[in-house]
């Protein structure tokens, strides 16, 4: 009997995939463990491999295709076996819209499909006709069907029978904003709707509207001369970095640290263990160690923010931010402080290496509690980066240069660092934030030996 060939499961946020390159051919001859196709999530490439040995007789997937997990994308038997999934997941999806769709033409002054955070969400027949009845706004209609992927007839008289509780202000505000009063949570005595619930509302809206983007006018022919898609990685880092943007209450404060006595440390660690460990400590490196132990001194920025809570964590996760060619990954390195220098380094190089060839877990790409990134390397002195939410704060490292300073009442050159601390105001205040910083530098400025070893 032949053997499906299924998409895995890449991690609990991943829920499809790219298909980048199929490895093999129809009818190739394949073994257990053999590379099969090539695939990408939203973070990195895998490869997917046989799971039997046999004739490989490939699905009608090609690159490009976005697939499902667990769709079967390929069989593996003997050479008369033929492909015979009907129809694949994904082409089932398309086949129900277009089913959908055709009704909703037929019936054109109905609603046909709502959205969801798993993406179209159908509707039944009958609860399509109920809702076109009452005028009802299905896209405001929680589902329950098909595992929360279809509205039926009861989801439908559930919401229509949901009684609303609000003040004749608010009723009135929401009858001039055209609002729906179901889909505002009341604050009020017993649940009722105030006038502040409804001016929410209205204001996070005008916020949306304000943030969504500009389509783009349209240039003379030519004039575009290359196209990035935005997907994958590249639609993560966009969604991320505006969420950022726009949600957190940001500040940033600057320091400057005299690193003199951090550079001759390193040097004398590169000489002592560069061979035996098989690589030279980094500054990135030096830094997660400080930052670990100033993170557990004060363990207010070691954060983040919850729905109704600031949430204190009491483990010690640091992110580091790494470009590669795909664009900005931040490889997470758990349990900092429970590590010594050499232990990060490796691991941190692990990961880096994973992430600039494609092939990091995604689990690698996420919980962390701290970030931290570095441009030195690119003669940036300081710059002020966007916080990795839900994370409290990022701190962003610039290069280390020689400056003439004053120290008592000479001028001498000194190996300056400017460091710069962005917080989230929401969860963080600017004091504490400052005392934060401020540790950083001494612990820069007089770097314990023991720390490192």
């Amino acid at each position: 009997m032949a053997e499906e060939l299924f998409i895995p499961k890449l991690g609990q946020t991943v829920e499809e995939v790219t298909l980048i390159n199929w490895l093999v051919k129809e009818g190739d001859k394949v073994e257990t463990g053999q590379g099969i196709l090539e695939v990408e999530t939203d973070k990195a490439v895998f490869t997917v491999e046989s799971s039997a040995d046999g004739v490989i007789h490939i699905g009608p997937f090609k690159a490009g295709d976005v697939i499902p997990n667990l769709t079967v994308v390929a069989v593996i038997g003997k050479a008369e076996d033929k492909f015979m999934v009907k129809q694949p997941i994904a082409k089932a999806a398309e086949t129900e819209v277009q089913t959908e769709q055709q009704t909703a033409q037929e019936q054109p002054n109905l609603f046909t499909a709502s959205q969801s955070k798993a993406g179209k969400v159908f509707i039944s027949p009958r609860a399509r006709k109920l809702a076109g009845e009452k005028k009802a706004d299905m896209a405001k209609i929680t589902p329950t069907g098909g595992e929360g992927l279809r509205i039926v007839e009861k989801d439908v008289a559930a919401y229509l029978s949901y009684e609303v509780k609000a003040s004749p202000l608010a009723q009135r505000m929401a009858q001039e904003a055209v609002l729906d009063l179901r889909t505002v949570k009341g604050t009020g005595l017993q649940g009722e709707i105030t006038k502040s619930d409804v001016e929410q509302v209205i204001a996070q809206t005008k916020t949306a509207i304000a943030h969504k983007p500009i389509a783009a006018a349209p240039l003379p022919e030519g004039e575009v001369v290359g196209r990035i898609p935005l997907k994958g990685i590249r639609a993560l880092i966009a969604e991320r970095m505006s969420a950022s943007v726009h949600t957190s209450a940001r500040f940033t404060l600057f320091i400057e640290a005299d690193a003199t006595k951090l550079v001759h440390l390193r040097e004398a660690l590169k000489a002592r263990v560069e061979k035996d460990w098989g690589f030279a400590p980094s500054y990135n490196d030096l830094m997660a160690m400080i930052a670990a132990r100033t993170l557990r001194k004060f363990p207010y920025v070691n954060a983040r923010l919850a729905a109704d809570a600031i949430e204190h964590l009491g483990h010690i996760h640091i992110g580091m931010a790494t470009d590669t060619e795909r664009g900005l990954m931040v490889p997470v390195i758990r349990d900092v402080d429970q590590k010594n220098l050499r232990q990060f380094g490796t691991q941190f190089r692990l990961l880096v290496k994973q992430a600039r060839s494609g092939h990091i877990a995604p689990d690698d790409l996420k919980g962390g509690t701290f970030t931290i990134t570095n441009l030195g390397t690119y003669d940036i002195l300081t710059f002020v980066p966007v916080i990795n939410l839900p994370e409290a704060a990022i701190l962003a490292l610039g290069k280390i240069a020689p400056r003439a300073v004053v120290v008592g009442n000479a001028i001498v050159i000194r190996q300056m660092w400017m460091l710069a601390l962005v917080v989230d105001h929401r969860i963080v205040d600017g004091a504490p934030a400052a005392k934060f910083l401020q540790f950083i530098k001494d612990e820069v400025e007089n770097p314990d030996e023991n720390l490192f070893a």
